[in-house]
C-alpha cells in the first residue's frame, strides 16, 4: 500500500523539479536580456533577476532534483527486477541530472556576474528539458521499447519543429525591434 504512496510523492517532485527547470532557464533568458538594458535598468533587473534564481534553485528546483532521487530508488528497490522500458527511462532520466547540473554552471555564471549565452541560445538551451519531459512520460506510460522508437522519432521531429519555432519567433522580435 505504501508503494503508492511513494510512487505519488515521486511524481509531485518531478512536477516540481521540471517547474524549476523550466522557471530557471527562463530566468537565465531575462538575465541575459538585461545585460543589453542601459543603467541604471540594468542593475536592478540584473538584481532583482539573481535574487529570484537563488531563491528558484535553492529552495524548489534542488530539494525536488534530491527528493525525486530519493523517491525513485526507493521505487526502484520495491520493483525487484528492472523492465527494458525502465533502463531507457533511467538513461533519460541520467541525461536530466546532466541537463540539471549544466543548468547549476549557468547560474553559477549568472550570479557571478558571467552571462556566456545569448538569450536565442538560453530559448534553445529551454527546449531541452521539454525533450526529456516527453522522453520520460512516453516512456513511463507505454512501458514499450518499440513505443519508445516512434517516441524518438516523434521526439526528432518535434524537435524539428522548436528548432524552426525559435528561429521564427527570433526574425520576428528582430523586425518588431528595427520598425
Amino acid at each position: 500500500m505504501y508503494f503508492f504512496y511513494i510512487k505519488a510523492l515521486h511524481i509531485i517532485f518531478v512536477v516540481t523539479w521540471f517547474a524549476g527547470l523550466f522557471y530557471i532557464v527562463r530566468l537565465f533568458i531575462y538575465h541575459a536580456e538585461a545585460n543589453e538594458k542601459p543603467e541604471p535598468e540594468r542593475s536592478i533587473l540584473l538584481k532583482q533577476y539573481e535574487l529570484m534564481q537563488k531563491r528558484l534553485w535553492y529552495g524548489i528546483t534542488w530539494p525536488s532534483a534530491v527528493l525525486t532521487l530519493i523517491f525513485g530508488l526507493i521505487i526502484l528497490h520495491l520493483y525487484g527486477s528492472i523492465p527494458p522500458w525502465l533502463v531507457w527511462k533511467l538513461w533519460f532520466v541520467a541525461g536530466l541530472y546532466v541537463y540539471h547540473f549544466l543548468c547549476h554552471r549557468i547560474f553559477k555564471q549568472q550570479q557571478q556576474g558571467r552571462s556566456g549565452y545569448t538569450s536565442t541560445q538560453l530559448r534553445i538551451w529551454n527546449e531541452v528539458a521539454t525533450v526529456f519531459l516527453i522522453s520520460i512520460v512516453f516512456l513511463v506510460v507505454l512501458k514499450s521499447s518499440l513505443s519508445m522508437l516512434w517516441g524518438i522519432i516523434g521526439l526528432l521531429v518535434f524537435s524539428g519543429v522548436l528548432m524552426l519555432a525559435i528561429r521564427i519567433y527570433k526574425r520576428t522580435r528582430e523586425s518588431e525591434n528595427k520598425g
